[in-house]
């Protein structure tokens, strides 16, 4: 383990101002030893340099992530492989083992299913939930709820969301549940088990006291871009976790990802990944106003690896730049990982992805499961 000042030369971009308060607040709470909550956010294809992009569109001294006192670095390489894609990197923080690229909560040697950190939880009575910019069947929700060991295996991932009882999901995705190949209409068999199912972004008419659990579908199949007018993330992202609290006193687990950062930086399109940048800058803001007022919530900020190896070159004017790709793929670049909340501390340092898996468990105190 690092010191605290980690790598200074490297996080010129984070450092934060320690006399300013996460949010705006007229009586100051009193943070818990350990969380009871944790609220687990993914850029997906954000790194060092997309970070400090949105710090940059954002504007000095009003960024999220100068907020953040606690930073560290993982290592997001897949089991066999330097670069890991989604799939992989995802089910490390769920698994926390290293796994094949394309697999889907399945793990060497053998790839059998492990049991992930949601799945866990959900067994020990916390209240568990996702919100995402994606499908439910894409590689990040999917690796925290399904078991297959080809990512492309939409339908069979679908199926796996009536194998554990999670409490919500919003998200795109909901073709693969009614509109299949095989003809089954797997909402209604969530409805069965006491579902409330609705299309849109609206939370009118959701259980939101927590009566029951809930599926918001966003769109058919993927949402639309920040850029083209998606704007539920933030709301979301605040909104759940105050249903979450409802739905167990025990505690809740809430896996948020920016999930179109990484699709911005494939098609190398500035104005898209400023528009996803941003989204998530204003997700992560909800989520630590949420902290901030509760007081006993740990929140997490990473990405699962970098894509686009994007540089700030040029003279442009400080707001106005163009990042420079230097591929249409991901990088093996170390990833920040960003924590505000009780137990924050754990997170300093430069570690395995896999070891984010493990920091949650020892934070919240409870011996972790056994992922196979």
């Amino acid at each position: 383990m690092l010191p605290r000042l980690l790598l200074p030369a490297l996080l010129l971009f984070f450092a934060c101002d320690t006399n300013r308060p996460l949010v705006e607040s007229s009586a100051p709470v009193t943070m818990a030893k350990k969380p009871k909550n944790i609220i687990l956010l993914i850029g997906d294809g954000m790194a060092a340099a997309q970070v400090s992009a949105g710090i940059y569109w954002h504007g000095i001294g009003s960024s999220v992530w100068e907020r953040f006192e606690v930073i560290g670095f993982h290592k997001s390489h897949s089991f066999n492989e330097r670069v890991t894609d989604s799939a992989a990197g995802a089910t490390a923080f769920a698994c926390g083992q290293k796994t094949k690229n394309s697999a889907i909560g399945v793990v060497p040697p053998d790839y059998q299913p492990c049991t992930t950190i949601l799945e866990a939880l959900d067994k020990q009575g916390f209240a568990t939930g996702m919100v995402v910019s994606c499908s439910a069947t894409h590689a990040t929700p999917a690796s925290f709820i399904a078991h297959v060991d080809i990512r492309a295996y939409t339908e069979a991932i679908a199926d796996d969301y009536l194998k554990t009882p999670i409490d919500c999901f919003v998200g795109g995705g909901r073709g693969y549940f009614d509109d299949r190949p095989d003809k089954k209409n797997l909402l209604d068999s969530l409805r069965e088990r006491g579902y409330v199912i609705r299309t849109g972004t609206s939370f009118n008419r959701l259980p939101l006291n927590g009566s029951a659990p809930f599926m918001l579908f966003t769109d058919e199949r993927e949402p639309p871009s920040a850029f083209a007018g998606r704007y539920y993330l933030p709301v979301a992202t605040e909104k759940v976790s105050d249903y979450l609290t409802k739905r167990s006193k025990k505690g809740f687990f809430l896996m948020v990802e920016g999930s179109q950062i990484d699709w911005a930086l494939h098609a190398n399109d500035t104005r898209w990944l400023k528009s996803e940048m941003l989204d998530f800058d204003a997700t992560v803001s909800a989520a630590l106003r949420f902290a901030e007022s509760n007081g006993e919530t740990l929140v997490i900020v990473t990405g699962d690896h970098e894509c686009g190896g994007i540089g700030l070159n040029g003279d442009n004017l400080r707001w106005q730049f163009d990042p420079v790709y230097t591929t249409r793929l991901h990088s093996a670049a170390l990833v920040p990982v960003y924590a505000y909340g009780p137990k924050a501390e754990l997170f300093y340092g430069i570690y395995e992805n896999t070891e984010i898996y493990y920091k949650m468990w020892e934070a919240l105190g409870i011996e972790q499961v056994e992922s196979k």
